[in-house]
């Protein structure tokens, strides 16, 4: 009983150290001669869905080591997130919802209040000042997070809805992801074959008709690989790259996988080659799923390996930044999803069955060292969440915020008043 409440003790103290660097970091302030324009032409919001800070951590020792700082770390500002919905732990599309359009809303909720009114998002804001719009993540593209910002439905679950208010209502410009199934009907496999090998559940369940014919008609085009996405030329593109999610999250060894046809950081790049162009600016979103699913599995070794493709995509839109000084850049979560912590490796210590069973060893980059990892849950958690950001307006990102706190501080940049 002593050796778990010590273990305990070091959890709580870790994540309280971490939590207060992330803070004072908060602090900094842009280097002499890097002074950034008050207003915000572009928006690119990352969400590493489910990345916690201890998630953070795991991926910043096993890619760059003790002492690196991963594209996401290495940024001026950074902030601390509330994430509770309506009740004290929430999901995605709650979480999506308040980064979005700055209201707490019943878990589920998509784009609408917990009165189920909708609520205007960011990106509709983007629309209406003229600038291009752009979703993209590995999950399907019509899943909860990129859902909250271009649609208005009571249950996230309507994806086939979602698809079509991205075409009808909020006309995002730029989609790119999975989720092919919402867009055809049944009995209309599309580019992907229903009951594929690798999960046969997997098939075409559209309840709006064909919804990729729709999208054509309407000047989008489509594209289903990478070799298709690199010839779309600027304009309207609906990129659909499987039936589900980019990837398999199964418990570990058991068919799981991460290996999507276009990788995040491709899909960033595209998007944003193509929403550049609008010279009035652009808000973009890029989701990163495979942190959070994998995380559902306790899936440690691919939780690292979707947090580093996010990093990677997070590099793309550095660049872009540091030659477009007016953009913002934001990395955060939804919420953490795990109960996720480092541990050291320690014959000593009991690795838990089940749920709670470590998870490695890991090496730490540039070093003969290792780690393990730990989990608590299946499930998500209510602890804050970390925020980094750089660019135009970043020095608004400090503190401890509410996540709601992020939909107003872009429209703040975009000289927007609530």
């Amino acid at each position: 009983m002593m050796k778990r409440k010590k273990r305990t003790i070091v959890q709580a103290a870790f994540c309280l150290t971490a939590a207060a660097s992330l803070v004072i970091s908060g602090g900094a302030t842009q280097a002499k001669g890097s002074a950034m324009p008050t207003k915000a032409k572009n928006v690119i919001l990352f969400v590493g869905d489910g990345m916690g800070t201890a998630q953070r951590d795991a991926i910043r020792l096993n890619t760059v080591g003790l002492n690196g700082k991963l594209q996401m770390d290495d940024m001026p500002y950074s902030a601390l997130l509330r994430t509770h919905s309506t009740v004290a732990v929430t999901d995605s599309a709650a979480a999506g919802t308040a980064i979005a359009s700055g209201v707490k809303t019943y878990n589920g909720a998509v784009g609408v209040d917990a009165n189920k009114k909708s609520v205007k998002t960011v990106l509709e804001v983007a629309k209406d000042l003229g600038k291009s719009t752009g979703l993209v993540t590995t999950s399907q593209i019509t899943d909860a997070t990129p859902a909250v910002f271009g649609s208005h439905v009571e249950d996230r679950s309507q994806q086939s809805k979602i698809a079509k208010q991205y075409l009808d209502n909020s006309k995002v410009d730029v989609l790119l992801g999975g989720g092919e199934d919402y867009w055809y009907p049944k009995g209309n496999p599309g580019k992907f074959p229903d009951h594929p090998a690798e999960d046969p559940t997997e098939e075409s369940k559209g309840t709006e008709g064909n919804l990729v014919e729709h999208a054509k008609k309407l000047g989008y085009q489509y594209v289903t690989s990478k070799e298709e996405l690199q010839k779309a030329k600027n304009g309207k593109i609906l990129g659909l790259f499987a039936n589900e999610e980019m990837f398999q999250q199964k418990p570990e060894g058991e068919g799981d996988i991460y290996n999507p046809v276009v990788s995040l950081k491709d899909m960033t790049q595209k998007a944003l080659d193509t929403l550049s162009a609008n010279k009035k600016g652009f808000f973009l979103m890029v989701e990163e799923e495979g942190t959070d699913e994998m995380a559902h599995e306790n899936n440690a070794k691919l939780t690292i390996k979707a947090g580093q493709e996010l990093d990677k995509a997070v590099g793309v839109a550095k660049e872009f930044a540091k030659k477009h000084p007016d953009t913002l850049v934001l990395v955060l979560a939804d919420h953490e999803t795990g109960g996720f912590s480092l541990e050291p490796v320690d014959d000593k210590d009991e690795s838990g069955d089940g749920i709670s069973k470590e998870d490695g060893p890991f090496t730490i980059y540039g070093s003969k060292e290792q780690f393990y990892v730990d989990w608590t849950t299946a499930g998500h958690t209510g602890v804050d969440i970390p925020l980094t950001a750089m660019g135009s307006g970043a020095e608004l990102f400090t503190g401890v915020q509410e996540n709601t706190y992020v939909h107003e501080a872009i429209l703040k940049l975009w000289g927007i008043k609530k």
